[in-house]
């Protein structure tokens, strides 16, 4: 298995965790608002503004940044 290298800065880190923490906010939230005739789709979000929500924070904690992995520039 490959090492996931630190490709980025305490800054990069607490950004990360803050957007992870509001797109988890975020699908806590579309989950509680968004009408029960749209249930399935109320799902479908929840669940994908979870993962990525996951994601981004899983990045914060490891100090590894998946697009610029990928070579791709970002400022944080």
């Amino acid at each position: 298995m490959a090492r996931l290298t630190c490709n980025i800065d305490r800054a990069g880190r607490i950004y990360r965790v803050v957007l992870g923490v509001v797109i988890m906010a975020t699908a806590i939230l579309a989950f509680l608002l968004l009408p029960a005739s749209m249930k399935f789709w109320v799902y479908v979000i929840s669940g994908l503004l979870t993962l990525v929500g996951a994601f981004t924070i899983f990045e914060a904690a490891v100090g590894w940044c998946a697009i610029r992995a990928m070579g791709f520039k970002t400022r944080l």
